[in-house]
């Protein structure tokens, strides 16, 4: 319908029609035939598409077997976003730090010694200064190495040097040349940080082959404190004081950097609970708390923290008679911490402090037990401050003031 053929009328031509009326007849057919046309056909984003459905499928299928028809086009997108300028800006001063440690062997000519990479990590650079530049890390990463080997973003391999570590707070301090680094990382306000602020783990889970990965997540959870066996001896010696996080923390991240969407590093990254029912819960070490820590050990090689010179045993676990019969201690009183050795010249010594003294008090502040008292004296005192000490002496309540040193017991 539409299309109109010379050679089918003339050939069909109805009998005793004259030419006027088949002349009018035949412009009414073209008419009524146009606008069905039109009618038939929809539009399409405003074009009348008035190709008749033969010509359609004739089209596709040559489409279809001809390659030649069919044109393809590349899309090139240039994605930056707030995330992936952070990382830009961080990347280059996380690093990679390989623990090498000396194995014996034997043989048949005798003991033979070799070293191997016996654990790796992550670590942060700081600081570039006269020729060097300076790596803070995790405590277990370099823990117990003979060597240490720290590999920068570009794949370039360094001997590092250890300048210092603390087991208490799980932070580390190591030395590379600084002829190969470019880049340093610049330090946020981890007291700002807010629930539910993105942020960013970027290190090396699993060891150099995933080198520079970067997972994404949120701050789930601020202040938090996690009990820490230090040595092994399943007994809480230790709460560390951290950031929660549900950004992927994998063995091999120790060390990396958390970083906020400014790509100012706000942790360290430590360690995450492991078991079968938890999923995303990853911690990272306060930059703010880190810092100071970082400063000592890179002058110092160590904590400069504040001592008592005494070695400590807590009530809770003395039975219960010699609490009594022995100690002298109130009825009601089934908590805080006792003196069991005292070092001569030490500051518990001069101020007249004895084995079996119990302490319960520091600075009016009440301690239950050896871990709150090394809270209280780590977090609140320093080397050569003093400090007033209450304490049960058979069961006579005493008071001395100490004046802390450092040394390397409480």
């Amino acid at each position: 319908m539409g299309y109109y053929d010379d050679h089918e009328e003339n050939r069909y031509k109805q009998p005793n029609r004259k030419k006027g009326g088949s002349f009018l007849s035949g412009l009414i057919g073209a008419i009524i035939g146009a606008l069905i046309v039109v009618l038939a056909f929809p539009v399409i984003n405003g074009v009348t598409n008035n190709t008749s459905d033969n010509e359609t499928t004739s089209t596709v299928e040559n489409n279809q077997n001809s390659h030649n028809n069919v044109t393809g086009k590349t899309v090139s997108l240039d994605v930056t976003t707030d995330i992936t300028k952070a990382v830009a800006k961080a990347e280059k001063a996380v690093v990679g730090i390989a623990n090498i440690q000396s194995q014996s062997f034997w043989t048949q000519q005798g003991q033979g010694d070799q070293s191997q990479e016996t654990g790796s990590g992550s670590g942060v650079i700081y600081k570039k200064e006269n020729g060097k530049a300076f790596i803070v890390t995790n405590n277990h990463v370099v823990e117990g190495a003979d060597q240490l080997e720290v590999t920068l973003s570009d794949g370039k391999k360094l001997p590092a040097k250890l300048l210092g570590s603390d087991v208490w707070t799980d932070l580390a301090v190591v030395e590379v040349d600084g002829k190969e680094v470019s880049t340093v990382a610049e330090f946020g306000d981890s007291d700002k940080l807010k629930l539910g602020e993105p942020v960013i783990a970027i290190g090396n889970p699993l060891g150099q082959q995933f080198s520079g990965s970067v997972t994404q997540g949120i701050v789930s959870g601020v202040n938090r404190t996690v009990p820490m066996d230090l040595n092994n001896d399943g007994l809480e010696d230790w709460e560390a004081e951290v950031l929660q996080t549900d950004a992927a923390i994998n063995p091999g991240n120790s060390g990396g950097a958390l970083v906020n969407v400014s790509g100012q590093v706000v942790g360290i990254n430590s360690m995450k609970i492991a078991q079968e029912a938890v999923e995303g819960i990853g911690f990272s070490i306060p930059i703010n708390y880190a810092e100071p820590v970082i400063n000592d050990l890179e002058k110092y090689g160590k904590i400069r923290r504040p001592a008592m010179g005494v070695t400590l045993q807590n009530v809770s676990d003395i039975p219960a008679y010699h609490q009594q019969e022995t100690l002298r201690l109130p009825k009601d009183m089934n908590q805080g911490v006792m003196v069991e050795s005292v070092s001569p010249g030490s500051p518990a010594g001069k101020a007249g402090m004895q084995e079996m003294d119990v302490i319960y008090e520091l600075d009016g502040q009440k301690v239950n037990n050896i871990l709150e008292l090394r809270k209280y004296l780590y977090n609140n005192k320093k080397p050569g401050d003093t400090m007033k000490v209450k304490f049960y002496r058979q069961g006579k309540s005493k008071e001395a003031t100490l004046t802390l040193s450092n040394e390397s017991n409480l």
